[in-house]
Order: structure tokens, then C-alpha cells, then sequence
């Protein structure tokens, strides 16, 4: 039913044709007849002179159309500018069926039917058009914002420049070329299936974004396919694509009777398959989930077989030492494995053959024995039993028990107690030496005094330019573990919180 049939037509009952409208477009007849009502007001306004306040009213049971004149009700309108007069009435000249407004209030004339023209009705089904339109919007808008992190079904509408416009039945969507799998190609009327990665509403109307690279959707086809991830008696962990070429899920479950990987590949592999063929043949690997980050990253790494996994908790990073025939696997095609198992776990990780590993382990060895041959003033065997033995720097060294020392094969009482005394004097020389430097550098006695840091401390300090007490009274407690790495965040805190205090201190050092 056209929409001019609204105003041109003698008899009809404009309550049906709202809902008729309504029903057709999805929205509530309510937001027809709101449009209705504006049309038919600005369509007096053309008659009546575009100046006034003219406005519509449909009766919500009868169909009646009532047009009316607002005039706001003043104490006196000379006092008003010339151009603020219009729809303006004085208090005093109110006719006498509206005595009792006050000022504020508004006369409301009743004024004659329109007789519609070619033009009023052409301009008024314009209005009603627009409206219905935005109200069309708004509705597809707020069944699709819910909608944000599923599956939907579409055709394929139109390519625009790689990007596909995508009829999901009540809106259309956008999924854009780097939202594609790679190689992926798509043409007018295919059957598409995507992920709504995100809903705007813009000028435009609703943006509904699709994606088929998101790693939700990964999930959400495993949730599809596994009743037990559906069920949430499998959880997914993380994942990590390579959209169109590998993918890795990691898996866990509380129940001991359940076995996440297999329920994930389903008999004969039909649960993983679905997905992988949905995905144009991307490769999936499912690793068992681990709270122990080593256990983990070996899982992850798979099918590359591990032989030892050196973690730095501090760095984030896990050293992965790997059999020589073992390394190739392990990377991957052009560091594919390695990348996507380092996504997985959230850690930095390094791949080294054995024997890589091994002439690594054999440079530190000889690197710190000559460290403490030089510095401890001993020959190489002692030296070579102190690495031997785990110590790895001068401080440990200086910090050990003499019982302990002593407790090494070949080591008395003696020795033990000598290497020790060396051991601090060659700490203590260092730190003088390091002040000196600090000293020439233009560090000043603030920082030079503070017992808190040590002299190392304030030479990364002194590198990353904090040299006076102002500039490190600057300094976050956050900037200053980033700089200082080796204390805590609560003695960073007293450290910040200290430095600041002459702030606040008058000339006689009184706060």
C-alpha cells in the first residue's frame, strides 16, 4: 500500500493503513502514525505559512486528524525582538474560552481540514517515507546489537572494492576483505556463514560488521560442533589463528571422566572436521590446557617433540631446547608453530636445538669462570667448581654461608672463608668505582645517599637520565619498576613517596 494513499484517499481508516505499514516495515504503528503526523503538519505549514506553529494529531482510537495553531502565551509581547513575536499571544488579549491560561501556556486553535494537492501530498509521503525509514533503522539496530558475538547466516548481496555486502534478512552487513579467510573468494548469491564482530549506529543507520579471521568465530563453530563446550563442560582457553592456514585452541576441563582433546576431535575426527571445512581447510591443532605454563608451552609446541624448557618468570619468556631433527617442526613453516604457540600462551618463546643449547651452556661456563678468575683472584679449577656448583655472580658469591661454601667437594673451612672476604671486597670496589662514575655524571647526593638502591640501581637510573631527587620525585611508582626491575612495587612506592616530601616542606623544613 503506497503511503500517499494516507492523505489522498476520502474514506479510509488511517489506523488500519498504520498498522498495514507498520506490519510491512517491522516497526510499531505508533511510529507510523508519529510520521503521519508530521507529514500532515508540515503540509499545513505550506498551506498556513512555514512560520507557524502548526502541528497534527491523529486519535490513537477514532483515526480523527485534527490540525492545529500553538501560540505561547506572554505578559507582553512588545517587549519581545520583532523576530521573536511569531506564535506569540499577549496575556491580556487571550479570548475568553482561554481566560484561565497563565503565561507559559499555549493557545491551540483547531484549523480547517486540509484539502491535499499534488504537491502537499508528495512532500508529506516524503516525510512519512523518511521517518518510517528511521524508525526502520532503530529496530534493526536494536535486534542486532544483541546479537554482537554469534554466528548469523546470510546471502551474499553485492562486492564492493573485495569488501561483501551480506542480506542477513532484516539488514544488511558488511564484512570486509581482511575479514575473509586468505584466498577466500565470494560471489553474488553464495550462502556465507559469519561471525558479528561489532554494531554501530551512524548517519547511516546500523553498521553490522561480519568476520570469519576472528578467533571467537573459531569458538563459537566449536561450540556448534561439541556439545560439551556448549554445555560449558569444556572451556576454551585461548586461541590463535593464522586465519585460512593453521590454527591452535587450547582446551580444559574440570571433569576427570572427559577427555577435552578427544571430545573436541569426535569420532574419526567428524567434530574437528566440520569446523575445518567451514574454514576452507584450515589446519587446527587442539592442546590440552595446563596451569603449568612449561606443561603448557610443550602442548602447545606440538607435534614438535621438547626435551627441556628453561622459563624467566621475570621476562615472561621460555627458552624450548628441542632434538636437532626436532627443530624444523618445532618453528614451522616460516615460524608459523612457534608464532601461534607463543599467542596461545601469552609467553616469548625461543626455540634451541641441543646442541645449540649445549654450546650456549659451554660459553656462560667458560664466561663466568673467567669472571671469577679475574675478579676472586683464583685459578681455573676453583673457578670451574663454582660454576659447576650454580653460582652465577659475585654477590651470590659474597651473600653465601661459609658452611655452605664449604660444603663443596675439595672446599675447606679455609678456602670457603677467603672467597667469601674476596668476594665483598670485590663488591665494594665495583660500588666505589661505580659511585665515581655517578659522581662524574652528575648525579647528586640525594640519590648517591639513598640506602634503598644500590649503586647498579642508580646507574639505570642514571642511563634512562634521573640524576637529582626532583627527577625521580617525577617519576610514577610504575615508571620506576620499568627502569628497576629488581625491587618491589611497594618499596618503589616508598621510594616515589619519599623523594616528593620536600614538596611539600617550607623554607625552615616544616611541613
Amino acid at each position: 500500500m503506497e503511503n500517499n494513499e494516507v492523505l489522498e484517499g476520502q474514506n479510509f481508516d488511517i489506523l488500519d493503513v498504520a498498522k498495514n505499514i507498520a506490519k510491512e516495515k517491522g516497526i510499531t504503528p505508533d511510529e507510523v502514525i508519529e510520521a503521519m503526523e508530521m507529514a500532515i503538519a508540515k503540509a499545513g505549514r505550506t498551506k498556513y505559512g512555514h512560520e507557524l506553529d502548526i502541528r497534527a494529531s491523529v486519535d490513537r482510537k477514532t483515526g480523527y486528524i485534527g490540525l492545529f495553531r500553538y501560540q505561547e502565551v506572554v505578559k507582553d509581547l512588545e517587549e519581545l525582538p520583532l523576530e521573536e513575536r511569531t506564535n506569540k499571544i499577549n496575556l491580556d488579549k487571550l479570548p475568553k474560552d482561554n481566560s484561565s491560561l497563565k503565561i507559559g501556556d499555549f493557545v491551540v486553535d483547531e484549523l480547517p481540514p486540509l484539502n491535499f494537492g499534488r504537491i502537499a501530498v508528495q512532500t508529506a509521503k516524503q516525510v512519512i517515507h523518511q521517518k518510517v525509514k528511521e524508525a526502520e533503522k532503530v529496530v534493526q539496530f536494536n535486534e542486532f546489537k544483541d546479537k554482537v558475538g554469534e554466528i548469523v547466516n546470510g546471502i551474499v548481496k553485492r562486492v564492493e572494492y573485495g569488501n561483501l555486502i551480506v542480506d542477513l534478512g532484516k539488514g544488511e552487513a558488511i564484512l570486509r576483505r581482511e575479514e575473509l579467510l586468505n584466498r577466500e573468494i565470494f560471489r553474488r548469491s553464495d550462502r556465507i556463514r559469519a561471525y558479528i564482530s561489532d554494531v554501530k549506529f551512524d548517519l547511516k543507520g546500523p553498521q553490522i560488521f561480519l568476520s570469519r579471521a576472528h578467533n571467537s568465530f573459531l569458538v563459537k563453530l566449536f561450540q556448534q560442533e561439541v556439545p560439551e563446550i556448549y554445555d560449558g563442560v569444556i572451556e576454551v582457553k585461548s586461541v590463535a589463528r593464522d586465519p585460512g592456514s593453521r590454527a591452535k585452541i587450547a582446551v580444559y576441563t574440570k571433569e576427570k571422566s572427559i577427555d577435552p582433546v578427544g571430545a573436541c576431535v569426535g569420532m574419526r575426527g567428524s567434530r574437528v572436521q566440520a569446523v575445518v571445512n567451514e574454514l576452507q581447510g584450515e589446519k587446527i591443532d587442539i592442546v590440552l590446557w595446563s596451569e603449568d605454563i612449561a606443561t603448557f608451552v610443550v602442548n602447545a609446541l606440538g607435534p614438535a617433540e621438547v626435551d627441556k624448557v628453561i622459563i624467566e618468570e621475570d621476562l615472561k619468556k621460555i627458552d624450548v631446547i628441542v632434538p636437532d631433527d626436532q627443530l624444523s617442526l618445532a618453528i614451522g613453516r616460516k615460524g608459523q608453530n612457534v608464532r601461534l604457540a607463543s599467542a596461545l600462551s601469552g609467553w616469548s618463546i625461543d626455540i634451541l636445538t641441543t646442541s645449540q643449547e649445549s654450546d650456549r651452556r659451554n660459553e656462560e661456563f667458560k664466561s663466568l669462570s673467567q669472571k671469577f678468575i679475574s675478579n676472586l683472584d683464583v685459578d681455573e679449577v676453583i673457578a670451574h667448581l663454582l660454576v659447576t656448583e650454580g653460582f652465577s655472580s659475585i654477590k651470590e658469591i659474597a651473600m653465601v654461608s661459609q658452611d655452605e661454601l664449604s660444603s663443596i667437594e675439595g672446599f675447606d673451612d679455609n678456602l670457603s672463608s677467603e672467597l667469601i672476604n674476596r668476594a665483598k671486597v670485590c663488591l665494594e670496589k665495583i660500588k666505589n668505582e661505580n659511585l665515581v662514575l655517578l659522581k662524574k655524571d652528575g648525579v647528586d647526593e640525594y640519590l648517591l645517599n639513598q640506602k634503598d638502591l644500590t649503586t647498579e640501581q642508580l646507574l639505570k637510573l642514571k642511563e634512562n637520565n634521573i640524576k637529582n631527587r626532583d627527577q625521580l620525585a617525577d617519576l610514577s611508582s610504575y615508571e620506576l619498576l620499568e627502569i628497576i626491575t629488581d625491587i618491589e612495587s611497594k618499596k618503589a612506592e616508598e621510594i616515589i613517596i619519599e623523594s616528593r616530601k620536600h614538596w611539600f616542606e617550607d623554607k625552615d623544613g616544616r611541613k
